[in-house]
Formats: C-alpha cells, structure tokens, sequence
C-alpha cells in the first residue's frame, strides 16, 4: 500500500545526515531536533503551538485531557473510522456517542452531529478522513451554538487545507477547532520512522498544560502540577520528520496525481465509485478508497493478492458494531452509510512513489475482474 524505501531513497543524504547529527550530539531525547521540527511544523501550519507527543492516539489522548471532562461528559465522532478516536474517549471515562457519516466524502455528517448534542455534550472529535477535511464550517458553528469544544483528528489529512465557503479564506485540517492531533506513524502522509504524534492549538494556555501533561504533569522538574503521562517524540524521528516536512506538499501532489489517474481509469465502471472531494477542501489522499457496486470485494482482493498487487479494506466494522463499543444505544441498522460503506470500500495502492505503469497494471487488474465477474 506504500513504498517507504523508495521514498526514503529519495531524500536519502539529508535524512542521513539527520540520523547522524542525533547520534553525533547524543541528545536522543528532547534534542535540538525536536524543538525545531516543532518550530517548522508551526510555521508550516501557521498555528501558535505544535506539541510533539509519542503517537497519534497519545495525541487523541492529550487532547482530551487538556479540556477537563469530567467522567460522563459525552464526546460526539463518527462510527466510520479507526478505533484510537473513541477508544481515548472511552479511557478517560467519558461517554462516545457515535454518528453517520456522509455517504460521499465518508466524513462525519453535521446535520447527525446536530441531533446528537445533548445537554451533556461537551466536545466533538470531526475524523478528517482518508485526506480531506470535513466540514468544519457546521461543525464550528454548532460547536459555537452549544458552547462545545473540537478536537481536531487529522491523523489522515495532514497538509489539506479548509476553504472557508463565504471568504475563501484557507486554513489547515487540524488548526480550526480547540486542538489538532496527528499521527507521524509511518504509512501517513507525514511518517516517521517509527511512532509519533503532535497536538496544536492556538490558546497559550492550553498548549502549556499540553506540554506539562505531556510531561507527567510538570512545568518544573519533580513539581508535578496535573496527572500527566510520559508521552514524547524521540530525537530521531523528529530529526526524520524534519526533514519530510519540506517534501509534504510535493508527496500531496504525487498523490493527487495517482488519484486522478485511477479516477480516469475507473471513469467508465458503474460497478466503481470513485472517492468525491468536497468543494471545500483539498484532499491529499492518505488512502484511496473506492466503493464497490455489486462486486465480491473478497474475491477481488483475493484476485489482486495473486497479481501481487496490495489492497485493504478501512473499516471492515463499524466503531458501533465493535464489540469492545456495543452497547444499548445503538444496534446494527442505527447507521446505514457507515454500515454500508464497511461492506463495499476497499482502497488501492496510492502513495509518493506510484508510476503510471504501476498504476495500469492495479487499475487494469481491478477492470479484468470486474468485467470477468460482472
């Protein structure tokens, strides 16, 4: 699904001459080269406070924390994503409450957000899914109306950027609500080469206590102001990270690209929806998810494994239908595009090093099944 040797091949001085730096100065944690990939990312995102932590569920995690929920408080996000978004919730004792998505951008739907808030409700967790951002327009103004805070789940989409419908004005995915978090694991658009994570805001109070619970809740060494927890980006994989930053915007192109191949290749395919962009965003495609009409999807991966070709299916089951998250409030049938969707998505190779002869061979094994079996 990705080709990070042939990426890190790319860019393979500077990033050993990074390595090499670290192991130089022998400063592994909390070196040089985590301050100033901190500083790059804040400027790349044009936000105040960039917090690196150990993994993007840390991110999650810390967020939350930051905002003193109390047990019971009920936190709203979508049932259509990966398990680290409700998981933390669930953690910290709050309550997850679970909505559709939209059966286009498979991003969370507002108008199910809307209906979801109750007088208990104190946060919403969008998922900026597979590359594009949802629509944080309704979701800061229903965030506005009820007094509620957003934490921003960018794990996916880091880099796209928000296009305000009434002034055009543009922002980054993770910098509009209360606090962004991502993830730097290494399939992301932005990977490392290992785990880890960053939170951002532009409220200097809340990124000082981010910082401080970050750091088993101290400000001053062995004063301990919050119950943290020990969650921080090593040295090494900031100095990596630093060095990837300046190809973000290129490896979003080159994905861009690859997705417009494929959408071209499948224009003709009823059997094939290709994934829709809101007029909103800018999509980076963290994963190139198409929907399958009439089509065993395990056949055909099957069929594509044999051709040595990678597929993957995000998310087989619904957060709702998980049983660690079943629970009265909903059942099977509550939310049919999520259920929907985990039957029929499957997403395609879509990375910085896709050829279009790669590509032709991919979208050309999906086309001979298709027609073989339609």
């Amino acid at each position: 699904m990705v080709d990070l040797l042939g990426q890190y091949q790319k860019i393979k001085p500077q990033i050993d001459a990074a390595i090499s730096e670290v192991i130089d100065n022998t400063a592994f944690i909390k070196g040089p080269a985590v301050k100033r990939f901190q500083e790059h990312l804040e400027s790349y995102l044009n936000v105040k406070h960039v917090i690196t932590c150990g993994n993007g569920t840390d991110a999650l995690q810390l967020a939350l924390m930051a905002l003193d929920l109390q047990p019971g408080d009920e936190v709203i996000t979508t049932s259509f994503t990966f398990i680290a978004t409700a998981e933390v919730i669930a953690l910290l004792k709050l309550t997850p409450v679970l909505v559709d998505v939209l059966p286009d951008t498979y991003n969370i739907d507002p108008d199910a957000v809307r209906k979801a808030v109750t007088p208990r409700t104190k946060a919403i967790i969008p998922v900026h899914l597979f590359g594009q951002t949802a629509d944080m327009q309704q979701i800061m103004d229903i965030a506005r109306k009820h007094n509620l805070f957003v934490v921003e789940d960018t794990a996916q989409a880091l880099g796209a950027d928000f296009a305000h419908p009434q002034t055009g004005e543009k922002q980054k995915a993770g910098t509009m609500g209360t606090i962004g978090c991502t993830s730097f694991f290494p399939s992301k658009n932005l990977g490392a080469f290992g785990d880890g994570g960053a939170v951002f805001t532009n409220d200097d109070l809340l990124a000082e206590k981010l910082r401080m619970l970050a750091n088993h809740g101290m400000k001053v060494r062995y004063y301990h102001d919050h119950i943290g927890i020990n969650s921080r980006l090593d040295t090494l994989q900031a100095a990596v990270l630093d060095v990837k930053l300046a190809h973000l915007d290129e490896y979003a192109a080159a994905r861009q690209k690859a997705a417009a191949f494929y959408d071209r290749a499948f224009a003709d395919c009823e059997k094939i929806i290709t994934p829709a962009t809101a007029s909103f965003t800018a999509h980076v495609f963290h994963q190139y998810t198409v929907v399958l009409k009439d089509v065993d999807r395990k056949a055909l991966m099957q069929f594509l494994a044999e051709r040595g070709i990678a597929s993957a299916v995000y998310y087989p089951v619904p957060l709702h239908l998980q049983k660690a998250y079943r629970s009265q409030r909903y059942g099977e049938g509550d939310f049919p595009v999520t259920e929907a969707l985990s039957r029929s998505v499957m997403s395609l190779p879509i990375h910085t090093e896709l050829t279009p002869e790669i590509q032709e061979v991919i979208a050309g094994a999906v086309l001979e099944f298709i027609h073989k079996n339609g």
